[in-house]
């Protein structure tokens, strides 16, 4: 194995790796991405962080914008908002519009209830900088807001400008993800593309097993796909918000004829015990044959509980056959029981451990 650093890109048919063109056989790019800028007007001119500047300040600002909802807006404002920073969070739809509407509507009240600001469904007019900051101009119930910094949460946008894709044939999607397909494959033969720089499922594990598929795929010849069907992901605020599968939302605007649980987390003994009952879980099932198609965890250890839940997702677990396996009492993972036996139980009715 080779190990060569330099600018890479395609030209004229040819890898080019610095100034010198590369003799190879199958490519896999895996360029990563960065911190999306949003295009309001007065950004190219305004002083911000991303979330990696962010978590390397010599000193905390006394208040802080940020804009975007998403996973990195709500983690590291709740996460400032906690070490004595005044945080606004700003954003155009809601909080984790990629979950269904009652897991955002939790966690907004859950953050405002800590002293977080959330300026939600607001539209962006302009930002610009001031004497004590910067301030941005909304279209909303949130007119203004000042903060003495902002940080920038829209997402991230795959590294593949710059480098002779479009010209070598490879197709990218709208937000600049390398398009591929159930084989990682992109739109020229022998070029494959794994983890954020593909534009979806942006987390570590899942560029890992990416890389790994594409890699195989490259030497074998296309033996493997990819599957993210029960693909877990996790929120890291408290309380925590993971999900598995599809959501309410998704699964409805794929057509699907299904069925909803929703749990609230005082109905859960661990939550009790803990007195800490902020959250809920929700399972969504498939209305005929009972198999489960997804869910969401939002409690304080729902990191830890959401693994089961893939499991029961991608060996085709029915909800009938999760309300009946066995739980260890006094555990959040029981919760998944408890949601199950809630599509056709009243679960308050039953006594400890029934079932």
């Amino acid at each position: 194995m080779s190990y060569i650093e330099g600018k890479a890109r395609f030209a004229d048919g040819a890898l080019i790796v610095g100034d010198a063109p590369m003799k190879v056989g199958k490519v896999i790019l895996a360029m990563g991405a960065h911190a999306a800028v949003p295009p309001i007007p007065g950004m190219d001119s305004v002083p911000y962080l991303t979330s990696t500047s962010a978590l390397a300040l010599d000193r905390l600002p006394k208040s802080l914008l940020v804009i975007g909802g998403g996973v990195i807006g709500v983690e590291l404002g709740q996460m400032f908002s906690r070490l004595g920073v005044d945080v606004t969070i700003c954003c155009r739809s809601r909080l984790l519009p990629e979950m269904d509407p009652e897991v955002s509507a939790a966690l907004k009240n859950y953050l405002e209830a800590e002293g977080v600001r959330v300026c939600a469904g607001v539209g962006y007019q302009r930002i610009a900088q001031t004497q004590s900051g910067v301030e941005l101009t909304c279209e909303g119930h949130c007119d203004t807001v000042a903060a003495e910094q902002v940080l920038i949460a829209t997402g991230r946008r795959p590294n593949s400008d710059g480098l002779g894709l479009e010209e070598r044939g490879i197709v990218l999607a709208r937000n600049g993800g390398i398009v591929v397909d159930d084989h990682l494959e992109t739109s020229v033969p022998g070029i494959y593309a794994a983890g954020d720089v593909t534009g979806r499922d942006q987390f570590v594990y899942m560029a890992a097993y990416g890389a790994k598929l594409a890699a195989r795929n490259a030497v074998t010849g296309n033996q493997y796909r990819y599957d993210n069907s029960s693909m877990p992901s996790v929120v890291f605020t408290d309380p925590q918000v993971a999900s598995a599968g599809l959501t309410e939302t998704t699964a409805r605007a794929q057509g699907l004829d299904i069925k909803v649980s929703l749990l609230p987390l005082d109905a859960v003994p661990r939550a009790l015990a803990a007195r800490d009952t902020r959250g809920l879980i929700k399972l969504i099932a498939d209305k005929a044959n009972d198999r489960l198609l997804g869910g969401q965890i939002m409690a304080p250890e729902g990191a830890d509980s959401i693994q089961t839940l893939v499991l029961a997702i991608k060996h085709g677990m029915t909800t009938l056959e999760l309300g009946a396996t066995i739980f260890p009492y006094l555990t959040t993972v029981e919760g998944l029981k408890l949601a199950a036996q809630t599509f056709d139980k009243d679960v308050a009715k039953l006594s400890c451990c029934a079932g």
